[in-house]
């Protein structure tokens, strides 16, 4: 498993106007190619009456598969550009899809490089990237005198308060860094002096908008 991969926060649009083109950006994510090519079609179904549709996505914890499509774009000048841009950004598991509608102006084939690489990071900023780290889960428990000093060390701290649950005890989940889960329950055990109950339950990804 990966311990950190980046991708687009959501599906969403953008759209910007080059020399009187309409270039509209869609990104999404995927997990498989299905899916990669399933949210193409929707986008070409949707502006079927477009002059180009083009698409790239990258999907796999190695990038195992990179697809582009010029959709009749000079060859090169789309759907690579647009894949250059998801692995410069170090992007997983997602897919673009530029829809052009033709202003009447040619841009030439570095012209159409440029919009179409512009149309693709500009949808992307808008939309936002994410970051998700494999985290190490835990459940604390501890009695409530001791919960406000819990909370502030947690609140300078990069571990991250899941939950709380109030009964008799406190039992916070809490997730941390793998690599750093001997330092957070020493921290832990010495902050209450060995009062805290600490159980592992499991690992998985949490995911923060940078």
């Amino acid at each position: 498993m990966l311990k950190q991969y980046y991708t687009v926060k959501e599906a969403g649009s953008h759209e910007i106007i080059i020399n009187k083109s309409r270039f509209i950006g869609y990104v999404s994510r995927v997990n498989t190619e299905e899916e990669a090519q399933s949210f193409i079609q929707d986008i070409k179904k949707l502006h079927h009456d477009a002059t180009h549709n083009c698409s790239a996505y990258i999907i796999g914890d190695r990038d195992d598969i990179q697809k582009t499509n010029d959709d009749g774009e000079p060859g090169g000048t789309a759907g690579i550009p647009m894949l250059e841009v998801l692995k410069k950004l170090s992007l997983k598991n997602t897919a673009v899809v530029v829809t052009r509608y033709f202003g009447g102006i040619k841009l030439g084939a570095g012209g159409l490089i440029r919009a179409y690489s512009s149309s693709t990071s500009e949808t992307i900023k808008k939309i936002g990237i994410v970051k998700g780290e494999l985290l190490q889960g835990y459940t604390m428990t501890i009695s409530y005198p001791l919960l406000g000093k819990i909370e502030n060390a947690l609140q300078h701290s990069p571990h991250i308060v899941d939950s709380k649950e109030y009964a008799e005890h406190v039992t916070l989940t809490v997730y941390v860094h793998t690599d750093a889960r001997q330092s957070f329950e020493t921290d832990m055990i010495n902050l209450t002096n060995d009062q805290v109950q600490l159980q592992q339950i499991g690992q998985k990804y949490i995911e923060t908008l940078i």
